[in-house]
Parts: C-alpha cells; sequence; structure tokens
C-alpha cells in the first residue's frame, strides 16, 4: 500500500478516536459534568436530574467569567446554595466552563413546554415551564421571589417578580424580557454585575415570551377575602 495513503489513513483514525475527541475541551467538559455528578441534581436537554436548575441554556444567560466564578467556590456566591464546592483544579474548571458555556438550548429534541402534555396547558402554565426550562428561575427564583445575590445591584440581590403588575403593563414586559436587562451599577467605580438579563427574543418567539408574561402576571399576591377593591380592580 501506498505510504502516503497509509500515512492519510493513520491520521483518519487518529482523528476519530476517542482520544482524540478529548482534545475538545468542550467534549473534555462534558465528560467530567457526567464524572463528577452533576447530572443527579441538572438536567441538560433530556438527562439529568431536577434537583438543581437546569442547565441547558445556561451559555446563553450567564457569562463563562460568571460560570467560572461558580465553579471556584459556589458559596462565596451564594453563602445559602446547597451546591457542594468541588474544589476543581484550574483545567477541569477550564473544561467545565467551556461545555456549560457551549449550553445554548441546542441539546434539547423537543422544548419542555412544546410537548404534547404541555402544548395545551394555559398560557401561564406554558409560561411557568418556559421560565424554570430556560433558567430565569435560577436568577429569580421559584415562583419569582427574587433575592439571588448580584454584585455591585442595590442591596446586593435580584429583584422579585411578584408585583412586577404594577411597573409594568403587559406589552411593556413583553419587550423587557425580548429585548433583556442590565442591572445598573450601584457604584461605577466597581466592577459592573456580572449577572444581565439576555435578550430572551433570540431565543423566544413572541407566543413563548407572551406565555412567559401570563406567568408573571400570574404571581401577582393575592387580595385576601373581603379586602375592598382599589382602583386598579376596575
Amino acid at each position: 500500500m501506498n505510504r502516503w495513503l497509509i500515512a492519510a489513513l493513520a491520521v483518519a483514525v487518529t482523528a476519530c478516536s476517542p482520544q482524540s475527541a478529548l482534545q475538545d475541551p468542550v467534549a473534555r467538559g462534558e465528560r467530567d459534568f457526567g464524572g463528577l455528578g452533576c447530572v443527579k441534581c441538572h438536567k441538560v436537554g433530556d438527562t439529568g436530574g431536577a434537583w438543581g436548575p437546569d442547565l441547558t441554556m445556561l451559555g446563553f444567560r450567564k457569562s463563562p467569567a460568571w460560570i467560572d466564578s461558580w465553579l471556584m467556590d459556589p458559596h462565596a456566591w451564594n453563602p445559602k446554595t446547597v451546591m457542594p464546592n468541588f474544589n476543581l483544579n484550574a483545567s477541569t474548571r477550564a473544561d467545565l466552563v467551556a461545555y456549560l458555556s457551549a449550553q445554548k438550548g441546542q441539546a434539547w429534541r423537543e422544548k419542555p413546554w412544546a410537548a404534547p402534555s404541555a402544548a395545551a396547558l394555559p398560557a401561564a402554565e406554558r409560561g411557568r415551564i418556559i421560565f424554570d426550562s430556560v433558567g430565569c428561575v435560577s436568577c429569580h427564583g421559584k415562583d419569582g421571589y427574587g433575592g439571588y445575590p448580584n454584585n455591585n445591584v442595590a442591596g446586593g440581590l435580584i429583584n422579585s417578580l411578584t408585583l412586577v403588575t404594577e411597573g409594568y403593563s403587559k406589552h411593556e414586559l413583553h419587550e423587557k424580557i425580548k429585548g433583556g436587562a442590565v442591572p445598573i451599577p450601584n457604584d461605577s467605580r466597581l466592577p459592573a454585575p456580572m449577572l444581565q438579563m439576555p435578550k430572551w427574543g433570540e431565543k423566544l418567539d413572541a407566543a413563548e415570551i407572551d406565555a412567559v408574561v401570563a406567568y408573571l402576571y400570574s404571581l401577582a399576591p393575592k387580595k385576601a377575602p373581603g379586602a375592598r377593591p382599589s382602583k386598579d380592580d376596575f
């Protein structure tokens, strides 16, 4: 056999081998994500647990710098987190950052809110599924109660969403979700807030954003029985 053909075949075999695949930091990060047991708590696409936030779109909503900071010491960012500090070495952490930063929704075979069991639900219920699945819940909290830490913002915490009905019309809220939001720094001399709301219009269509708006509107505190009506009730 021609020696050049033999050399070409050797290169092709090497390129297709598992060892070669692990030259890719995203592939190594995926391996470590499974090996460290992250899948027991976190879902990526259709695989994983539901104890922690869904990470299928983590790379769209969080920056690599924030992901790296979080993996370095989760409790330094959020003392209340139940996620353990794995004391990762720098190379493993870098590979996990590469893998997680690459997660921008492509791992879903079918969007959870588009499944037959969800498609017929009321808009607010589908909005809740979107809110949880794309990861809004990881910053805004379960049922939008807020309180998640962010650097260099007033009070150091992300606001609750339970009162958005008092500050935004449905159209205004739709546009804010669509276009994203950058928090106003509390101190201009310090680094900008690391957590920002991405432009969800790049990932969600108008009907999906409307469903999220319907869900957020459903979070408004319910009036106690017998409470006097306000001007907003008319």
